[in-house]
């Protein structure tokens, strides 16, 4: 029989407030060299004004180490101010599935922008408690943890009540939680297919029909699901986990569509592989299986669809959950956006 791989936080509720408290915005002036300039693109440099840098301080732009210094690039043409919006200060964030791997990840990056954050999940209380903590003292914001079980629906609900009642609202809901057991149909347990798609696709639903009354209340909210590549693409022995990631892509357009006229927006972001417990834990399974070694599982299995043959990191899904929360994402709604090396481009 195959054996259940273990749990991912993963999932994150990201509060935003009415945009009437105080925000913090960086001026970038890009620098540009004249048409015609010998100057490379690596000469190029920002000023950035945000609070505790002093005006004029000068920052080298970083160059991709993949991109050749004397590549040629777009020029800009002029100089430009850009106001980027940069704070979730006042707001607060649910996020499921985060007491490690990319809901932690999100977690930490809402925290980072200001906002306070509830974590949920499963783990050592030791473990729970040292990640909860390093928020609170890292980023001067309030972590609150909540060991709500996303397969039972009066537990997701009184996870978000209870942070509505500590903070003042819920502006920002991940759903990240999820689970994974990989087996074929015919062999697949039928509790293990009840779990996975209670876990993966239920308990979002159930999270959105909790925090939605809250979010049109105050004219403003973010809503974001975690998918999957196996959102949009199929692999085999993943039943459950395919189906039920279809169903969060399925999901997050109709929530799309009855909030747009609310500013409350909602989109899913389709990671292919991440380096996660979540993806370490399927490779057992997977090499019994399949009949293969670890290094084949990662290379011509886990790897083998993503065509840059590099796992996504949980910083970098991170960055875009936080774009998301921006006024530059405000007419964003409904996507689901691919973030697995090309993956699902083939």
């Amino acid at each position: 029989m195959a054996r259940e791989a273990t749990a991912e936080s993963t999932v994150s509720h990201d509060a935003a407030a009415p945009s009437s408290g105080p925000r913090r915005a960086a001026t970038v002036m890009v620098q540009a060299w004249p048409p015609g300039s010998r100057q490379s693109a690596d000469d190029v440099t920002r000023h950035a004004f945000r609070p505790g840098r002093a005006a004029g301080t000068r920052r080298r732009a970083a160059v991709h180490p993949r991109v050749r210094r004397d590549q040629e690039r777009p020029r800009i043409r002029s100089a430009a101010l850009l106001e980027v919006a940069m704070s979730l200060k006042t707001k607060t964030a649910v996020v499921t599935g985060s007491t490690s791997g990319i809901g932690l990840a999100i977690a930490r990056a809402f925290a980072a922008e200001g906002a306070n954050v509830v974590i949920n999940g499963f783990g050592k209380a030791d473990d729970i408690e040292a990640a909860r903590s390093a928020i609170e003292a890292e980023y001067g914001v309030r972590a609150h943890y909540s060991n709500a079980d996303m397969s039972k629906p009066a537990e997701i609900e009184t996870m978000i009540n209870e942070a509505d009642k500590a903070f003042g609202s819920v502006d920002v809901l991940v759903n990240n939680a999820g689970i994974q057991f990989v087996s074929a149909i015919e062999e697949f347990p039928a509790e293990k297919w009840e779990q996975i798609v209670a876990i993966n696709l239920s308990s979002a639903f159930y999270a959105m029909k909790a925090v939605i009354p809250g979010m049109k209340a105050r004219g403003w909210g973010r809503i974001i699901n975690t998918a999957s590549a196996h959102s949009l693409v199929a692999s085999p022995f993943k039943s459950a986990y395919v189906a039920a990631k279809h169903g969060i892509a399925g999901l997050t357009k109709t929530a799309a569509l009855e909030l747009a006229t609310h500013k409350i927006t909602v989109n899913c972001i389709s990671p292919g592989y991440v380096w996660t417990p979540l993806v370490e834990a399927q490779i057992p399974d997977t090499m019994r299986v399949r009949g293969l070694t670890k290094e084949q599982v990662i290379n011509d299995v886990m790897l083998k669809g993503q065509p840059t043959k590099e796992f996504v990191t949980v910083d970098q899904v991170a960055a875009l959950a936080v774009f998301l929360c921006s006024d530059g994402a405000s007419q964003m709604t409904g996507a689901n956006l691919s973030m697995d090396g090309g993956w699902t481009a083939q």
